[in-house]
């Protein structure tokens, strides 16, 4: 197999990988569309409470951008206020998480059982209709993974791929180049998924995706930027506002990646899943700090959080 040919069969893989995730959210969001902005615009009087529903969100539609957007768009309107958005879009962070799991779980094998059962129930005229759909494309998602774990088999007797991956750089280096990959695939989901891969083919060691994953954040969120680009100011600012937190939290953890990546690897003993417990405890910690500054800081900056008082 040539070099092009791989590269072209890497690239159609997380083409497909980001097809089935964006194809998943808008099944679920299509199928309870109105329950979960519903759900979304009352469960955020408190901001903790918003913390939760917008982590619970992401985990079922797997896509942060999608909720940031979305609470984004309440601001606009005027039914949540910028104050309630923003435990909203931390727990979005938190909730993205999960796709890390999901591929670190080597669950691909169940992938063709979903795409079967999702196309049978999607045949069939009844109320199931949306809900077959929505299985079909989380099958989609576990068979895209097994595909770009095949394709990325040959850059193990790349020699080059090989001396690039394994030479030793500053952890800030791939933070920047998992926050640039995320920019450019426009997810910090696939980001994960793709270096969790890369580790469980033995072609990038745990302690490098680790930075990669907790750069892809910041990248993550150029999506919400465009997303409001031409909305109110207000909701403009919930966009700002997640990647002033992902940044934030970023720089607390930059001086301490190395060690932090090592006991990840420690914990989990899997080193797939140890980039994914990095990557929540990252996002969990990083939301307690924002909420926690806040609360000490929304006092003095009432020009900023507009709404009641914190809870």
């Amino acid at each position: 197999m040539t070099e092009f040919s791989v590269v072209l069969s890497i690239v159609s893989a997380v083409v497909l990988f980001w097809y089935g995730l964006e194809a998943f959210g808008q099944q679920i969001q299509a199928a309870s569309g109105a329950a979960l902005r519903k759900w979304l615009a009352r469960l955020t009087s408190k901001r903790w409470l918003g913390l939760l529903t917008g982590a619970a969100a992401v985990t079922i539609i797997q896509s942060s951008g999608a909720v940031t957007a979305l609470a984004a768009a309440f601001v606009e309107a005027g039914t949540m206020s910028f104050r309630a958005s923003l435990g909203v879009v931390l727990g979005a962070n938190i909730g993205t998480t999960s796709t890390g799991f999901l591929v670190s779980a080597n669950l691909t094998d169940i992938g063709p059982f979903f795409i079967v059962l999702g196309a049978v129930l999607g045949a069939i005229p009844s109320r199931f209709k949306l809900a077959g759909r929505a299985a079909f494309y989380f099958g989609f998602v576990l068979f895209s993974l097994e595909v770009l774990g095949l394709a990325l088999e040959p850059l193990a007797d790349h020699e080059l791929f090989g001396r690039l991956l394994g030479q030793a750089s500053a952890p800030l280096t791939k933070v920047l180049a998992g926050m640039l990959v995320a920019a450019a695939v426009q997810s910090g989901s696939i980001t994960t998924g793709l270096s969790i891969l890369l580790v469980q083919q033995g072609l990038l060691a745990a302690t490098a995706a680790i930075p990669i994953a907790v750069g892809a954040n910041i990248g993550a969120a150029v999506l919400p930027l465009l997303a409001t680009s031409t909305m109110r100011p207000d909701a403009k600012r919930v966009a700002l506002a997640n990647l002033g937190f992902n940044v934030f939290g970023v720089a607390l953890f930059v001086p301490f990646l190395e060690p932090f990546s090592q006991l990840m690897l420690k914990l989990a003993g899997n080193p797939g899943m140890a980039v994914a417990w990095a990557q929540l405890i990252f996002s969990i910690a990083m939301s307690i700090a924002v909420l926690l500054a806040l609360r000490l800081l929304e006092p003095h900056m009432k020009w900023f959080v507009a709404g009641p008082s914190p809870s």
